[in-house]
């Protein structure tokens, strides 16, 4: 989850979408992305996104949209980008063990020393090479830990 669902966090979805499939087990996952906010709700990835992505080989299929309550009963894990999100899913987070879903993409990456995936929106190319870099690299040991948790 990142801010208006544009940038980060459909980038975070499409990398580990990729993984997935590459793996075999699209039906096994269930992967979306949400924003706190709805400013772009219904939008495709910011073009700069889709872009960057593309040249990776990584295909971005997503509508914006804002994160609801509800996420938290459809979803095993509920993944934030930074700690801004996390604290914002945790406001929201009313029933009992819907915070124990909670996790910072970036905890899953070896070695991260920040764990804020930075918002490329503002920036330049160099910023949403960097995010791409992160959510490989992250979304590498997130696919790494649900399979070793699920026994897959």
């Amino acid at each position: 989850m990142c801010s208006g669902n544009i940038c980060r966090s459909p980038t975070a979805e499409g990398v580990l979408r990729g993984l997935v499939r590459e793996a075999k087990l699209d039906a096994r996952f269930r992967i979306d992305s949400a924003g706190t906010h709805s400013y772009h709700s219904g939008e495709q990835p910011d073009p700069r996104t889709v872009s960057h992505a593309r040249a990776r080989g990584i295909k971005l299929v997503h509508a914006a949209r804002m994160f609801v309550p509800g996420d938290f009963e459809r979803f095993e894990h509920v993944i934030a980008l930074d700690r801004s999100h996390e604290a914002h899913l945790s406001r929201l987070a009313a029933q009992p063990g819907h915070r124990d879903k909670i996790t910072l993409l970036r905890r899953f990456e070896s070695g991260a020393r920040d764990l804020d995936v930075p918002d490329p929106y503002y920036g330049g190319a160099s910023g949403f090479e960097e995010v791409l870099d992160i959510c490989d690299r992250a979304c590498r040991g997130l696919f790494a830990h649900l399979r070793s948790k699920h026994g897959i």
